[in-house]
């Protein structure tokens, strides 16, 4: 049934709301900033203008909405940089397996409430050639498939709460499209969490002993217990070798490699965690919204 309008305009300013601080913020210096405005490049997108595709369902929005909807992918280029539009992109039945996904993301960004110029920053961020980003990830432990199809690096802090409540989201999502995602994880301890870092340093010493994950999980189901006791409790009950753990905390090279790991965050432009980065694209959207952006993600 279609909302009021009055209903879904307050709709659309809770949205904006929850998405305020929907990250931990810290007093980190990024060097470079992803995204950018609206569109893929100079080149106007050419041919008739599109004013509906069977492909996509848009019957969630309202009569306004579909306007704001059929304006932009009569606007944006092609995914696979074609200098025509994603709407006749998938008019024409294009070879782009992208174009039909690009448009339905489109809709879901006008339904999820954003303003016209959001969805082009958006769109841009995740299609624009431009703002593909080479991530370096060797070494990070990662869970999932390493043959999958689309790849979640995840900046975090153990401390963070926003982190805390993203984590249950991440494993939902291994568990939904097994075989199909691989999450990496990278450490990113703000320095306004205190326990944050020496957290990160007992989860490289975990893995270290190939217990990472299981330390990872435990940091975030009890995240008010961070204290060096209770970090060595954790340890023990994971079966870890207690010298060599104390020893792997406190070691330089434990330091070090949380430090590339942010100086890496840095140049990427985090600022906050959690951050996400699919497919070498900066995630935008809130982490409730994961699930439904690596669904288009594979529906290609």
């Amino acid at each position: 049934m279609t909302q009021p309008t009055h209903l879904r305009a307050l709709v659309v300013v809770l949205c904006a709301l929850l998405s305020l601080g929907a990250s931990c913020s810290g007093t980190e210096e990024s060097d470079s900033q992803t995204g950018g405005g609206g569109g893929q490049g100079s080149e106007a997108p050419s041919g008739p203008r599109v004013e509906s595709l069977e492909a996509v369902d848009v019957s969630e929005l309202t009569s306004a909405e579909r306007r704001i909807w059929v304006e932009l992918i009569n606007d944006q280029l092609s995914p696979c940089g074609e200098p025509i539009s994603v709407g006749r992109c998938v008019d024409e039945g294009r070879s782009c397996r992208q174009c039909v996904p690009a448009a339905r993301y489109l809709a879901r960004l006008i339904r999820d409430g954003y303003e016209r110029q959001e969805i082009e920053e958006h769109y841009a961020t995740r299609y624009a050639e431009e703002n593909h980003l080479e991530i370096e990830t060797d070494g990070a432990p990662s869970r999932g498939s390493q043959m999958a199809q689309v790849t979640i690096v995840e900046f975090s802090d153990f401390e963070c709460p926003y982190c805390g409540r993203a984590h249950p989201i991440v494993q939902q999502l291994l568990d939904d499209y097994e075989g199909q995602v691989e999450v990496v994880f990278m450490h990113f301890p703000l320095s306004s969490h205190p326990h944050a870092m020496p957290a990160a340093r007992a989860a490289v010493a975990a893995g270290n002993q190939d217990r990472f994950w299981e330390m990872h999980d435990l940091l975030f189901e009890h995240q008010q217990q961070l204290e060096q006791e209770h970090l060595e409790r954790y340890a023990e009950q994971i079966g870890l070798d207690m010298e060599r753990f104390r020893a792997d905390m406190e070691s330089e090279e434990t330091q070090d490699r949380i430090e590339a790991n942010k100086e890496l965050g840095r140049r990427l432009g985090v600022e906050g965690t959690p951050s996400f980065f699919i497919d070498g694209r900066r995630f935008q959207e809130p982490p409730s919204a994961l699930n439904e952006y690596v669904r288009e993600a594979l529906d290609q």
